[in-house]
């Protein structure tokens, strides 16, 4: 049987600066008056997973070709990218992968981008969304290096479904021992994401919320998503996020909370009984495109607008061709100003296919969930 080969990586040029040079004022919107707060890095492309809805194995296999780490940003590139963003208004830095904690010394750069302030003088949100399976030995280190707080992926407690899902044969237990390990280090509050998917892993919704009820972690189901076109995204394997509601208040009654910000991501459900709460991410039947802020920076320095783009632009090549701060600083503005995406809003419209004439997107593990 062949080989099925599919491009991760886009081939985007360098953005060309059109205009004059933008001075900072900490505040950027794009042409549907979204301001830039939010930038997620992807420091790998590699992962210790082969979770099948994100980098099934039929694709990343045994000889997969991985980018060299001459391809990678240097944490000294990143940092000076995430400076500029900072400058422009970004608030919030997520470090992801593939799996983060597989990037050596990572910790060098989270010492880094700890030291970074808004310009308002505000220290950043710094967080980081892992797999678990290297966080029991690293949470420490990483408090230590600055830190805030992480986001755990965890699809399912039964530790054969899990291992199932993950397709390394990783057990259950070792993720729940990274999850205590980062609560007894303070990478407070922690959030626990569990991506559904009918008819695979939606029989543990309820034992997951028992579960993390009263635990003090907040647990968010994610519908499944079409991102990428690796993992054959199929809708009628989308469980909605109402049915996992009703689910979940058939055994534990829930009242629905107010919203942190707009832009946040998830809507939020108290248990009744002050057992904390859940959250659910409905970007495939409840778009929130209108109030997206966030950006997402490749493993090797593209800068894309939107979890479902096709193409980004290429920073990378500007760090590397000598460019001024303010030069690069210009081409991020010019970038966000023209932004326009709302994928989840046109999803399946003439608007949304033409946009992506080829069909492909980029993949999740390429630029992080």
């Amino acid at each position: 049987m062949p080989r099925r080969v599919i491009p991760v990586a886009d081939l985007s040029a360098a953005p060309v600066i059109t205009g004059p040079v933008q001075t900072p004022r900490g505040v950027l919107r794009d042409t549907l008056a979204r301001p830039l707060r939010d930038l997620r890095i992807s420091v790998t492309d590699r992962c210790n997973f082969r979770c099948v809805y994100c980098m099934p194995r039929e694709v990343f296999d045994k000889n997969y070709a991985f980018m060299p780490h001459s391809a990678l940003l240097s944490f000294e590139e990143i940092e000076r990218l995430a400076r500029l963003f900072v400058a422009h208004g970004v608030e919030k830095i997520r470090l992801t992968g593939g799996e983060p904690l597989l990037r050596k010394n990572l910790e060098f750069l989270i010492e880094r981008l700890a030291q970074l302030t808004t310009p308002a003088g505000r220290p950043l949100d710094l967080t980081l969304t892992t797999n678990g399976s290297l966080l029991e030995r690293k949470a420490r280190s990483l408090k230590d290096a600055g830190l805030n707080r992480v986001t755990v992926s965890l699809d399912a407690l039964d530790d054969t479904l899990f291992r199932r899902m993950n397709d390394a044969d990783f057990a259950v237990a070792d993720v729940l021992n990274g999850i205590a390990a980062a609560q007894a280090v303070g990478l407070e509050p922690i959030k626990v994401n569990m991506v559904v998917k009918r008819g695979t892993n939606d029989s543990e919704i309820v034992p997951m919320a028992r579960h993390f009820k009263g635990s003090g972690a907040v647990l968010r189901f994610i519908e499944y998503m079409d991102v990428g076109t690796s993992n054959g995204w199929n809708m009628t394997e989308v469980l909605p996020s109402a049915e996992v509601v009703a689910r979940i208040a058939e055994h534990f009654p829930l009242a629905p909370l107010e919203a942190h910000s707009a832009a946040e991501t998830a809507q939020r459900w108290g248990y009744v009984d002050g057992g904390g709460e859940i959250g659910v991410i409905s970007s495939v039947t409840r778009a929130f495109c209108g109030d997206c802020t966030r950006a997402r920076l490749s493993t090797e320095g593209k800068l894309y607008l939107c979890l479902f783009a096709s193409s980004g632009h290429d920073l990378r090549a500007l760090l590397r061709s000598g460019a001024s701060d303010a030069e690069i600083g210009t081409a991020v503005a010019e970038i966000w100003q023209g932004r326009g995406d709302r994928y989840s809003q046109l999803r399946g419209s003439s608007a949304a296919i033409s946009s992506m004439p080829d069909g492909r997107r980029v993949e999740m593990s390429y630029i992080g969930g």
